[in-house]
Formats: C-alpha cells, sequence, structure tokens
C-alpha cells in the first residue's frame, strides 16, 4: 500500500474510533436496567426509578433514586462496594412516565424484587412496559 493509502485509512479509523461510545452502562456496574415502551417501539426516557435494599428488621432502604436516560437506562446504579448480597427492589414510577407522555397506564408503579447471593455476578433486570402490561427477567 502507498503511504497516502495508509495515511486515509489511518485517519479513518482514528475518525471511527472516536464515533464509538464507550459501554458504561455495564462497566463496573454490577447491577443494570434497560427499560423499553413496546407500545412506542422505543426506549423509555426519563423514567423515574427508586433502588432499594431490605434490611434485617424488614424495612426496605432506599439506595438511589434516579431517571433513565434518552436510551431508557441508568448509567450508574450502584457501586461495587455498595452491592452486597440481599434482597434488593426497583420501584419503576410507571405512573409519573405515561403522565409525561399524556397517555393512560394501568400500572401505577412497577416493583421488581429480586434476591442477590453473588454481588461479584452482573445483574441486569430489564423493564418491558407498555401501558397496561409489563414484563421483566434477570438479563445478561
Amino acid at each position: 500500500m502507498s503511504k497516502v493509502r495508509l495515511e486515509v485509512l489511518r485517519k479513518h479509523l482514528t475518525d471511527r474510533c472516536r464515533e464509538v461510545k464507550p459501554d458504561i452502562t455495564m462497566s463496573g456496574n454490577p447491577l443494570t436496567t434497560h427499560v423499553l415502551d413496546t407500545a412506542r417501539g422505543s426506549p423509555a426516557a426519563n423514567l423515574e426509578l427508586t433502588v432499594s435494599i431490605k434490611g434485617q428488621n424488614g424495612q426496605w432502604t432506599d439506595l438511589i433514586t434516579s431517571s433513565t436516560n434518552s436510551d431508557g437506562r441508568v448509567p450508574r446504579l450502584l457501586t461495587q462496594d455498595q452491592f452486597v448480597p440481599g434482597t434488593y427492589k426497583i420501584n419503576f414510577n410507571t405512573g409519573g412516565y405515561f403522565q409525561q407522555l399524556g397517555v393512560e397506564g394501568f400500572y401505577p408503579y412497577v416493583e421488581v424484587v429480586f434476591e442477590i447471593r453473588d454481588p461479584q455476578q452482573h445483574y441486569h433486570v430489564p423493564l418491558l412496559l407498555s401501558p397496561y402490561g409489563y414484563s421483566t427477567y434477570r438479563g445478561s
């Protein structure tokens, strides 16, 4: 290859690498979520959620309240230090989300409760959402 072609190729690859967004949703994050509005066929942006942990006394302690970004994700839910074995819940404020859209929904909120036995693993808790139904599962 000529030096000119190599330079053009190098510039193209350098520019392309700048376009690729780093994966901030899972790197260093032991718990992630992704909310998809299946009725609209798009991520559920600006949906408020709260992550809580159940104490030995049976009471819930809120760890973080945040809102999903334009991709339906919260990039930083918990740090590895905050993530310990226990029973957690994510409360998704679906009523507030649908109200913002001017849509009447059936569920004012969705609570997903789950157990963490090995905090060294990654846990992904997606929510597939529509005004009259929802589904969740343990993702990867």
